[in-house]
């Protein structure tokens, strides 16, 4: 399943894609050489501690790659079509306050920067909607209202 990257997330995935095959992959070469310099590998904390991050980085490599392969980037003409879709920035009133999230995919998606994904339950919630609507979520205390105030 294709899923949907802004350019920045996808340029933020291929910058860590490229540092983990170069930098750390060459950190955690030397960590294990120099710990195979040491001697008895069996009983050898460091050698033990390296392979696993070496075992945990190719994984995330592997990962990385998938999501760089089958990702697919929304286009963002820089205008806004006054309709929420990913790359938008929504300013909403909600319980008397007036908050900016802006619309991002999956893995891009850091709600403590207000960067909410658009399969989130929030994003659903939003995306489509213009200035005026109402995007109800349902939260665990029951259905929670967002009205639309700007959309850009």
């Amino acid at each position: 399943m294709t899923k949907l990257v802004t350019e920045e997330g996808l340029k933020k995935l291929k910058d860590e894609l490229a540092n983990r095959k170069i930098k750390i992959r060459q950190e955690i070469a030397g960590a294990i050489k120099e710990a195979k310099e040491q001697g008895d590998l069996s009983e050898n904390a460091e050698y033990s501690e390296a392979k696993r991050q070496q075992a945990e980085n190719e994984s995330r490599i592997a990962n990385l790659e998938a999501m760089v392969k089958n990702y697919q980037v929304v286009e963002s003409n820089g205008k806004s079509t006054g309709i929420v879709e990913i790359s938008s920035d929504v300013k909403v009133k909600f319980d008397g306050k007036e908050i900016t999230f802006h619309i991002v995919g999956a893995s891009e998606a850091d709600p403590s920067s207000f960067k909410i994904s658009n399969e989130s339950p929030m994003g659903k919630a939003f995306m489509g909607k213009k200035r005026g609507d109402i995007a109800e979520v349902e939260a665990p205390g029951g259905i929670v209202k967002y009205k639309i105030l700007e959309v850009n």
